[in-house]
């Protein structure tokens, strides 16, 4: 239920952001954006999609390391989807040096860019929200949120599975947190040339 001091508080916001109705695009995006994360500061939620930032979309870059791949079809619906409903969906990064890296949602950030009549309606900007975390353990999240949807490529997941074993990731964990059996580990890392130096090494039965 909505008290009267809430009112009072919403009210008064409402006021001061009715000042900004002028302002330049940027200075505009610029203030939101301050406006979300000091209003996330005091919000019980810690989750990522809490706070949904607006960025310039030339400081969002594609990681190395995605090993989902859509196919045209897909794609295409995808940017009808985008077209119709709009962003839905916020692309999650890890921000750098005043770059944004994709972590999920490498396809809404080609759609964001590459199609005029969406980057112009989004004014050049695209939907983020921020994730901190090591290389490896994004490596793990771009998987963890690919898994369900599209398809992965053998090769670039492989190459993924032995950039994460030479991070010094076990197969258990690389299986745990991306979601594989133990057969599938096998066989990324046979794809790799991995396969039989390390077969059998780290799985036991008392993994199972």
């Amino acid at each position: 239920m909505v008290t009267k001091k809430m009112k009072e508080i919403i009210t008064n916001i409402e006021k001061e952001l009715e000042k900004i109705a002028d302002f330049e695009i940027d200075d505009k995006v610029e203030l939101l954006n301050s406006v979300k994360e000091s209003i996330h500061k005091v919000s019980p939620f810690s989750e990522p999609v809490d706070v949904v930032t607006w960025v310039k979309s030339e400081d969002v870059v594609a990681n190395e390391y995605n090993p989902n791949r859509v196919a045209p079809p897909e794609m295409k619906l995808l940017k009808l989807s985008i077209e119709e409903d709009g962003f839905t969906q916020p692309i999650v990064v890890y921000k750098e040096n005043g770059q944004f890296t994709v972590v999920d949602g490498f396809h809404r950030n080609r759609v964001g860019k590459e199609y005029e009549d969406i980057n112009q309606r989004i004014h050049d900007y695209l939907p983020v929200t921020i994730i901190d975390k090591s290389l490896k353990e994004r490596m793990a999240s771009t998987i963890r949120h690919n898994r369900a949807r599209g398809t992965h490529g053998v090769a670039p997941m492989s190459k993924v599975v032995a950039e994460l074993h030479f991070m010094g990731w076990s197969d258990k964990k690389i299986a745990e947190q991306l979601g594989m059996e133990k057969d599938e580990i096998l066989r990324l890392k046979q794809f790799t040339g991995l396969g039989d130096l390390f077969k059998n090494r780290e799985f036991s039965k008392a993994w199972e």
